[in-house]
């Protein structure tokens, strides 16, 4: 059944991807030496892929499972793939996706992410999501007005229409940055994008230098707080199979530009509030709107980063953070519920909320590994 709350998360958690890191994927293709025609082949790969896994994944599992590109993968490309050949940077992403898809076929993710006490997930996500949340406030900073406008709408119909409260919000920033001004389609053109087949090469020293640090990236910082997102809101998808097929996705489309499909954490969690769907097993129907987005997305490649390019950043800073204010209370609350494990647990978010990166992994994977380490240290204590 069609449901506002359904389409407009899945249209925000699309959002927050988008505008939070694609201009990060023309980066590194551009380090690649992609052409204009193979950069809008990178968009439409990543956009196919995407939508389909969205929509696959949570219409056979039933449950809001939401994939995305690799935005710490994207990140190591910029600098990694400097001076490498497209060819080669091609063949980087069949191996690491080769990589993740052995990893799902032989089920070692879904073992490890059974030790995973559901408190430290709980507090790992909400360390992740932590930002989000600031940047609501210090987006104030410069347009108070536009803010201001959507906190007061969230707050005002939060309790009375709790299904509708952020797409009226939204619908507050757009009117206020309308009448300010603020919102820019001068550059904004409708152009469909054109997958471009490229031939991979295969170079020890890429693989070696590039392939198995966007593997442990992808990994580390992507599929596991991914998986993290949907145990903390109760969801107990088999993780093997998630991870296998993103990584079968990535063979298939990483010739077209698809350079790392995994797990999503920070816009996934938009779908999976009460906001969504009182119902938990209603809210996949947001996952699979996310998924037609993301498909759209694709088809039409740098085209929708104009239009995202058009709405001021505070608008989309001050949505994303809105949308995700009750996951972060909901994490919080549940990571520091067991006052035996609040050590760990506090530590386990204070690392992830830090950005801190070692050796080239992000603070997701290093928070759950020191709070795991805690948590294991008091278990053997009593």
């Amino acid at each position: 059944m069609f449901s506002l709350s359904h389409l407009s998360a899945g249209f925000i958690a699309v959002l927050v991807g988008y505008t939070s890191s694609a201009a990060i994927i023309f980066q590194a293709a551009a380090a690649a030496g992609a052409s204009q025609a193979e950069t809008g082949s990178w968009m439409w790969a990543l956009g196919i892929g995407m939508g389909l896994t969205c929509i696959g994944f949570s219409l056979r599992y039933r449950e809001p499972v939401l994939t995305a590109w690799s935005t710490p993968g994207a990140a190591l490309l910029v600098t990694a793939l400097a001076g490498v050949p497209m060819s080669e940077a091609i063949g980087v992403f069949l191996f690491s996706s080769a990589l993740i898809l052995l990893c799902g076929l032989t089920g070692w993710f879904d073992k490890i992410m059974r030790l995973v006490p559901a408190g430290l997930a709980a507090a790992m996500l909400g360390g992740v999501l932590l930002k989000f949340g600031l940047d609501l406030f210090a987006s104030a900073q410069t347009q108070p007005l536009l803010v201001a406008a959507m906190l007061a709408t969230y707050l005002a119909l939060r309790r009375r229409l709790p299904r509708y409260v952020i797409p009226l919000s939204l619908l507050a920033g757009l009117l206020v940055a309308g009448g300010d001004g603020l919102l820019r389609f001068d550059d904004f053109e409708w152009q469909l994008a054109r997958p471009v087949l490229m031939t991979p090469e295969f170079s020890l020293t890429s693989l070696l230098g590039v392939g198995i640090p966007l593997f442990m990236v992808t990994m580390a910082s992507q599929n596991v707080p991914g998986i993290a997102v949907l145990r903390a809101h109760g969801y107990h998808t088999p993780a093997s199979p998630l991870v296998g097929w993103t990584g079968f996705t990535g063979l298939l489309l990483a010739p077209f530009g698809g350079f790392a499909f995994n797990l999503a954490a920070i816009s996934a969690a938009v779908c999976m509030g009460k906001e969504v769907d009182p119902d938990p097993k209603q809210r996949y129907k947001a996952a699979v709107w996310a998924g037609v987005f993301y498909l759209l997305m694709g088809l039409f490649g740098a085209t929708v980063v104009g239009l995202f390019a058009a709405l001021p950043g505070e608008l989309v800073m001050a949505i994303a953070g809105l949308a995700l204010l009750g996951t972060i209370g909901n994490s919080l609350t549940v990571a520091l519920a067991d006052e035996r494990e609040r050590d760990a647990a506090l530590l386990t978010f204070m690392i992830t909320a830090s950005g801190l990166a070692l050796f080239g992994i992000g603070s997701a994977f290093w928070g759950l590994v020191i709070g795991g380490g805690v948590h294991w240290l008091n278990r053997r204590r009593h």
